[in-house]
């Protein structure tokens, strides 16, 4: 056992390749400086007991039986002490306290970020040996399918533990392969709008996306989306037909925009994240009337594409400004910065 360590995890903002992670498909995130912070302390009886500083909340159980079920934070926590256990994880008593500057519900992915972090802290509290980066993104997506109840992918998870400064990683998550990919910018700038609307994978039509996506390949009698082509769609019914219009047009924008950002050809960049909107509005429908307002803000103030990120319905919304644009009120400036790391250990 060790008796202190200390975890960052940021979030991420997915630059282009929405809702394909749990197709088999492309995505290009990239992690932001923006993230959660755990500290934990070895204590000597076996229980937890966490604190999250930013609500002024406390959650405490026994490490004796299985963790019962909560809502909110409460439900990372038992998740990553639960399935750290049953990977093999000698989980021991600990003191956690969370921190965090990744907004909730914005779409940046706060939830990854807290798997992720809590997991680094207490693998190093019970001194066993570091878990390799995909095995601790499935143990993320675990806790996300288990304990919160969104049947999420691996992008969040991936892309919070393989970021790099000053680069965008390219996931294929057919082969679970990650590529950094430099992000030059030159005068352009990202920024995030909050959209005002709270976005939560869990109880939103996210889980029925997949839903549907899961009923497409059946009637297409393929093993994911990432099998179909344009050609298929004619006798698939609406929604579906859409849905997978959506995920076959989306895993082709990703290509294009790493070729047109290795061309440094940032207004195709632009167009590209703009037809990602087009899209993601009509045929996955996931956008909603306050994104839809933070879309036309950045467009108005000079963004020359402009997206939501994430699962949509609500959270923030990425524009990429041009040269001398001045970002609208309340716009965050988004930078890719590393990934998860383990701060500190005694």
């Amino acid at each position: 056992m060790r008796a202190r360590a200390v975890a960052f995890a940021p979030g991420r903002v997915n630059l282009i390749g929405e809702h394909t992670d749990y197709n088999d498909g492309l995505a290009l995130p990239f992690a932001v400086t923006l993230g959660v912070r755990v500290s934990g302390t070895a204590v000597g009886e076996p229980r937890i007991e966490a604190h999250a500083l930013d609500l002024g909340e406390v959650d405490a159980f026994e490490l004796a039986a299985e963790p019962g079920g909560a809502d909110g934070w409460r439900a990372f926590v038992r998740g990553a002490v639960a399935e750290l256990l049953a990977a093999g994880v000698p989980v021991g008593g600990a003191r956690l306290e969370i921190t965090g500057d990744v907004p909730q519900g914005s779409g940046l992915s706060s939830s990854a970020a807290l798997e992720v972090a809590l997991c680094l802290v207490l693998i190093a509290l019970s001194g066993a040996d570091p878990l390799e980066p995909l095995e601790l993104a499935r143990i993320g997506q675990r806790i996300e399918h288990r304990w919160v109840g969104t049947r999420s992918g691996l992008l969040d998870q991936l892309a919070s533990l393989f970021g790099r400064a000053d680069h965008a990683v390219l996931i294929d998550f057919r082969s679970l392969g990650v590529e950094p990919l430099p992000l030059v910018l030159g005068e352009h700038r990202l920024v995030t709008l909050d959209s005002g609307e709270r976005h939560a994978n869990a109880a939103s039509g996210y889980n029925r996306r997949r839903q549907e996506c899961a009923q497409a390949c059946a009637a297409l009698g393929i093993a994911s989306l990432r099998d179909a082509r344009l050609e298929d769609l004619a006798g698939l019914p609406d929604p579906l037909r859409r849905r997978v219009r959506h995920v076959v047009a989306e895993n082709a924008r990703v290509l294009a925009t790493v070729a047109a950002l290795r061309a440094g050809d940032l207004a195709a960049v632009g167009a590209l994240l703009d037809a990602s909107h087009t899209s993601l509005r009509d045929d996955y429908e996931v956008s909603t009337e306050a994104v839809e307002r933070a879309v036309a803000r950045l467009r108005g103030a000079g963004a020359i594409g402009a997206r939501v990120v994430g699962g949509g319905f609500g959270g923030h919304v990425l524009g990429l400004l041009a040269p001398g644009a001045s970002p609208p009120a309340g716009a965050i400036p988004v930078a890719p910065g590393p990934g998860a790391q383990l701060l500190d250990r005694d």
